[in-house]
């Protein structure tokens, strides 16, 4: 009997549960979750209520229930090395150390990395950790975009035309969010439809799962601020309406090139959820960031698709 732990309350470990369960191993699922989720709870053996900043107590829930590997859920336990707690206990996890997870908690972190390694995708951005040199930079850009470095639950992202107008109003953005974080990047701003492209990694080979367009805004004609997601959809032909199949491979070599990247810069393979959200441009693929776990809500989309055994993977 194989014992799963999953970590996380959300849709999206709802639907991770569902696709555990449906395993022809079997399995038994044991869950850790800050709040209680009725639907992972009743497909789970056993679950606990903690916080994801407890890491003794997650740990020790696994071994109690002598767990073969862990699924991790959302970005926050990620983040706390969650990972790399369960690895000291022996214990392997679907899911990027705390390191290799700056791919999504640091933005400077990634956009520095496609730029290193001169992979294809990074809009003209610059890092910033002080006020210095930001006015400039915005004006020599036509549209801008401002984001922390650091985790924003889909949140923090602000873009010009949409949550501001002038650049006066990004450089107050700017200030604002170097209080509580390290740095901000500044970038310009693209245009063109994104897409999710939610690939499984083990460091050197990577995977993608069906696109998925997922849409952020509040209230009629995305008219208001951004939200961790207000839906998504997928399409019948695994792909969207307005994608084509380069499109999709595009962004499947950018990713690949920065598991790549991200191997020859920490020595580590990265293991789990390799996210990308792309914006199909005038100019091609254009890359937007990357997730390191399954979106919420787009884990919807495509887990209830998977045809392969979820715990083979």
């Amino acid at each position: 009997m194989l014992n799963i732990l999953l970590i996380g309350n959300g849709a999206r470990e709802h639907a991770i549960a569902e696709a555990i369960m449906r395993s022809g191993h079997r399995p038994r699922l044991f869950s850790y979750m800050k709040a209680n989720n009725p639907g992972i709870a009743s497909l789970s053996d056993n679950i606990m209520n903690g916080n994801y900043t407890d890491l003794a107590a997650i740990v020790s829930f696994a071994q109690v229930h002598k767990v073969g590997f862990a699924v991790i859920g959302p970005e926050d336990p990620l983040n706390n090395g969650v990972v790399d707690a369960l690895k000291r206990a022996g214990i392997p996890a679907v899911g990027p150390t705390q390191s290799l997870a700056r791919l999504e908690t640091s933005k400077s972190f990634t956009r520095d990395l496609v730029e290193k390694y001169q992979i294809p995708g990074n809009p003209r951005f610059r890092n910033f950790s002080s006020l210095t040199g930001i006015e400039a930079f915005l004006n020599e850009l036509d549209g801008v975009v401002v984001k922390p470095d650091g985790l924003t639950g889909g949140k923090g992202v602000m873009v010009q035309g949409d949550h501001f107008q002038t650049k006066q109003e990004a450089l107050a953005f700017c200030r604002e969010f170097l209080r509580e974080h390290v740095s901000v990047t500044v970038e310009e701003k693209l245009e063109g439809e994104e897409f999710s492209l939610q690939c499984l990694c083990d460091g050197r080979t990577v995977v993608a799962t069906p696109p998925v367009q997922d849409h952020k805004r509040r209230f009629a004609d995305d008219k208001g601020p951004n939200t961790g997601g207000m839906g998504s959809y997928s399409c019948e032909d695994h792909s969207l309406p307005f994608l084509h199949p380069q499109d999709v491979t595009e962004g499947l070599a950018i990713t690949q090139k920065v598991a790549e990247a991200i191997y020859r810069e920490t020595g580590n393979y990265y293991k789990g959820v390799m996210y990308g959200g792309f914006m199909v441009t005038k100019k091609g693929v254009r890359l937007l960031e990357y997730n390191a776990r399954f979106g919420d809500p787009e884990a919807m989309n495509i887990l209830p698709l998977l045809k392969t055994d979820f715990v083979d993977i």
